[in-house]
């Protein structure tokens, strides 16, 4: 099959497989050794975790590339172009390239059926495979073990944090999750777990396939220095002078050390200078993590979508100066509604909620139902769709009050859309509040 444009691709991938989403690696696996991709020539990083994947990715890139090395990173999903999730060097690939890719994959593939991720994941690696790349940074999906990019051996593999989500293909609890998610570990190469009190299971899983662990706490972490941080580490190893991560959020630090620490075990063949570490602190981003729109923190977006992100999205607020805050949130039917709403029920005033606009959204009726079992229901306000439900915040906070968005990377992608780029810059800083 060949389509002459991007969109057309990958409207065609969605029809392709009969299930949305099924994990497993046979069927990568066979079309990646029929397209010469299984013995990569650049160094393999791997992340997985149920939340702060991104952000890892987003420092490590920055590092990397600030060090002068050719860096691929892969990451998903996307928020306003697909294009986003194959990167090299920082800068996105083209239509153009996707579109030769996708037209490789689906030669090798024969008759073997893709999901919409793994034909995307083995674009991206053919992509990297011609770009001549030093280091890959590869950012799981789901889980982990049957995750598509796990059928590369990673060089150093990183575990971020394990909390309840996707329990109906990850399991229902955080042992059966880390187990999944400590799948990507290999023997003999650096397993980091970015997490001080992980699942039993994740130190058990890298102990059984002989990979050495680090653990954030105890074999490596940050002692603060005013506004500045030491990354210690084994063998007493130490960066000193660091700058605080430009990613907002405390638990940032904890993704930053875990960073560093992959980029320690890698360190003989990909040697960082103190110089290129600081810069890439000071600049890594990572669109839609706790990303203010205003300049003045009354207008932010966050990927949030379950409650463990959100108690952290709920303490990054509490730091922040107080203000009357307006939630713009809509969500996928399979999240915990109620644990989103008692992680951030004391941080937000009001909620203006709407259903998602895609096979898996949540309709807002429902979304209204689930929340008003924990919240007072004069707290929840109803819209037809995201872009009435964004106006209608805006309007509510008016000049003094804070809009935060979040919920999903739908709800995220649907609020950054550049249609509503005039709401999100309707505060200023000569209105800002004293």
């Amino acid at each position: 099959m060949v389509f002459s444009n991007l969109s057309d691709w990958l409207a065609w991938q969605e029809t392709l497989h009969p299930a949305k989403i099924e994990l497993g690696l046979e069927r990568v696996h066979r079309v990646a050794l029929a397209m010469g991709l299984m013995q990569p020539a650049f160094p393999i990083i791997t992340v997985a975790g149920t939340n702060g994947k991104g952000s890892c990715v987003a420092m490590l890139e920055a590092v990397l590339c600030a060090a002068g090395y050719r860096v691929g990173a892969y990451t998903s999903p996307h928020l306003l172009r697909y294009n986003e999730r194959v990167r090299v060097n920082g800068a996105p690939a083209g239509d153009e390239e996707f579109c030769a890719a996708f037209e490789r994959v689906d030669q090798a593939r024969g008759e073997i059926s893709l999901t919409y991720f793994e034909f995307g994941t083995l674009a991206a690696m053919d992509i990297f495979a011609r770009a001549g790349l030093e280091v890959a940074i590869l950012e799981v999906g789901m889980g982990g073990r049957l995750d598509a990019v796990n059928v590369w051996d990673a060089d150093a593999a990183l575990v971020t944090s394990v909390a309840l989500d996707h329990q109906g293909w990850l399991g229902e609890t955080r042992e059966a999750i880390g187990q999944e998610k400590a799948g990507i570990f290999r023997a003999g190469r650096a397993a980091v777990v970015g997490e001080r009190t992980p699942p039993a299971s994740v130190l058990q899983q890298a102990e059984a396939c002989g990979a050495p662990v680090f653990l954030l706490g105890r074999d490596y972490g940050a002692t603060p220095q005013g506004g500045a941080w030491t990354w210690w580490g084994p063998q007493g190893r130490r960066r000193h002078g660091l700058p605080m991560p430009h990613l907002r959020g405390r638990f940032q630090l904890d993704n930053a050390c875990a960073s560093l620490m992959v980029l320690e075990s890698l360190v003989a063949r990909l040697p960082i200078s103190a110089a290129a570490l600081r810069d890439g602190l000071r600049h890594a981003s990572a669109p839609g993590r706790f990303q203010i729109l205003d300049g003045l923190g009354l207008r932010i977006v966050d990927v949030a979508h379950n409650p463990h992100a959100a108690a952290a999205l709920a303490e990054t607020l509490r730091a922040m100066p107080s203000a009357l805050t307006h939630a713009v949130f809509a969500a996928l039917s399979d999240k915990d509604i109620v644990g989103v709403a008692r992680a951030m029920g004391n941080v937000i005033d009001v909620w203006h909620v709407a259903g998602l606009d895609t096979e898996r959204g949540l309709p807002v009726e429902e979304l209204a139902a689930r929340l008003v079992t924990v919240l007072d229901a004069r707290r929840v306000r109803c819209y037809d769709d995201l872009s009435a439900t964004l106006a209608g915040a805006v309007a509510a906070a008016g000049d003094t009050g804070r809009v935060v968005a979040f919920g999903s990377f739908y709800t995220a992608a649907a609020v950054l859309a550049p249609s509503q780029r005039d709401l999100w810059h309707s505060v200023t800083p000569d209105r800002h509040p004293s």
